[in-house]
């Protein structure tokens, strides 16, 4: 009988932690999204929406080992980070984004339209001849130290103004916070 009730524990503990992880990766997106649809104007019938969500989470990469390297924080948490690598990944935002749109965020959402494939992007910008469209792609989130979390956004265009960097971010008082930008890139 002890053994269920402490299996049943432990079920429950890992459950609420993979929950309270899904949450912080809504929360962590909303403060991208925040961030960076900032300048986008209010999404109308007909208007062109400049930059779009990329649907898919980006795996992580080698790239973020680079970043790892390059940061004193990172290398003391290096062996949690690169646990969490995996180039594998096949996961989308759609729980996140959902969340994030539930109930709250009306404005912010009036400049965000639905995610888009890779093909979806194309075509909107085939339609337009028009090369000022950019998806944006956010990998996965890495949550380590139990309140740092690291993720790579980039941005793709049909052109080859392409640019991206990783974000580190802290959680100070149940808030997600870009604590440092890293590898900043474009070309």
């Amino acid at each position: 009988m002890k053994i269920g009730i402490k299996f049943l524990i432990v079920i429950l503990f890992c459950f609420q932690n993979a929950l309270a992880q899904e949450n912080n990766n809504a929360a962590v997106l909303k403060v991208l999204l925040t961030k960076y649809y900032t300048n986008e104007k209010v999404i109308v019938k007909n208007r062109l929406q400049l930059l779009s969500l990329y649907c898919n989470k980006a795996p992580n990469n080698e790239e973020t080992i680079e970043v790892i390297n390059k940061n004193e924080l990172l290398k003391r948490n290096a062996v949690e980070i690169k646990k969490q690598i995996n180039n594998q990944l096949v996961e989308d935002w759609t729980k996140e984004y959902n969340e994030v749109f539930s109930n709250q965020n009306k404005y912010l959402k009036s400049k965000v339209n639905n995610c888009l494939s890779l093909e979806e992007f194309q075509k909107v910008s085939k339609r337009f001849n028009d090369n000022n469209q950019r998806l944006m792609i956010v990998s996965k989130p890495i949550h380590f130290a139990n309140k740092y979390c690291l993720v790579k956004v980039a941005f793709y265009r049909n052109i080859e103004h392409n640019s991206g960097s990783f974000f580190l971010f802290e959680n100070i008082n149940g808030v997600w916070t870009i604590k440092e930008v890293l590898n900043e890139w474009s070309t």
